[in-house]
């Protein structure tokens, strides 16, 4: 079956970001269960800016669930990517996906590779930054497998990257690494950019699509823009996708307006 959850941020360099609650996660939890979601995707600015007792504790009041951890605060704080030029620099960024794997790893919460995979240009040409992204992914696969839990890959749309830009070429990607313990994240924003068809594409992606972020075409809130959500949610289950979808949305016209239209939607499309 698949669950409900919502994005959180605490990084407060992303304010104005994707992401629908952004005050802290005590507040998001306890809205979320109000509303009925059944998990909290967390965006944080690192491993250890989380107290994990705190945040045990607010699993179990709440009776929620992680859905997943972002790791873009690698990016967007610190400038790590797993395709920098410097072998250094990977390091860093390699261990930062650690640490993170590691601080969800124990809430069966995958991390999740987004605006961290880099792109090509000057003097990297785009085989190589594949193939360094691909050591990556291997590497960290594979660290996230003794958590039980998988790394979740995100093709990006055009603007964020010039690396993996739709699900057919994600799933020859991941078909060529050594690993089969990343995944796909279909992002419907991404998909609307990028896919002719994003019902088909979902198709495509069957058996490699491990989250999903659930949100419409200009990033607010599912409802709020163009998208057609019935031939994506039938795709969905015709699939037997059983994992997140998650509302990675602005918080527009507020937040709390974003998690109600959300969990309406949801219910509509995945409950009714």
């Amino acid at each position: 079956m698949i669950k409900s959850a919502i994005t959180v941020s605490l990084v407060e360099e992303a304010r104005g970001g994707p992401f629908v609650f952004w005050d802290g996660l005590e507040a998001a939890f306890a809205r979320s269960a109000e509303l009925g979601f059944d998990a909290v995707e967390i965006f944080a600015p690192g491993p250890d800016a989380v107290n994990r007792d705190e945040l045990n504790g607010l699993v179990e009041k709440h009776g929620l669930s992680v859905a997943a951890v972002g790791t873009g605060a690698g990016m967007v704080k610190h400038k790590l990517s797993l395709t920098d030029p410097s072998g250094r620099q990977r390091e860093k960024a390699r261990q930062f996906v650690k640490d993170m794997i590691d601080f969800g790893g124990p809430f069966k919460a995958p991390a999740i590779i987004g605006s961290m995979q880099g792109r090509w240009g000057g003097d990297m040409p785009r085989d190589q930054a594949l193939g360094l992204l691909a050591e990556a992914l291997n590497e960290l696969g594979e660290y996230a497998a003794k958590y039980d839990v998988p790394l979740i890959y995100e093709p990006l749309n055009r603007y964020e990257t010039n690396l993996i830009t739709t699900i057919a070429d994600g799933v020859s990607y991941m078909k060529s690494l050594s690993t089969k313990n990343v995944k796909l994240l279909a992002d419907l924003f991404h998909m609307n950019i990028e896919e002719q068809d994003v019902a088909a594409a979902l198709r495509e992606g069957a058996g490699y699509i491990g989250h999903v972020h659930f949100v419409d075409s200009n990033r607010r809130a599912t409802g709020l823009g163009h998208t057609d959500f019935a031939p994506i949610a039938a795709a969905l289950k015709e699939t037997g996708y059983d994992g997140y979808a998650s509302a990675e949305a602005v918080p527009l016209p507020d937040s709390d307006t974003a998690a109600v239209k959300t969990i309406e939607a949801f219910k509509k499309y995945f409950r009714a």
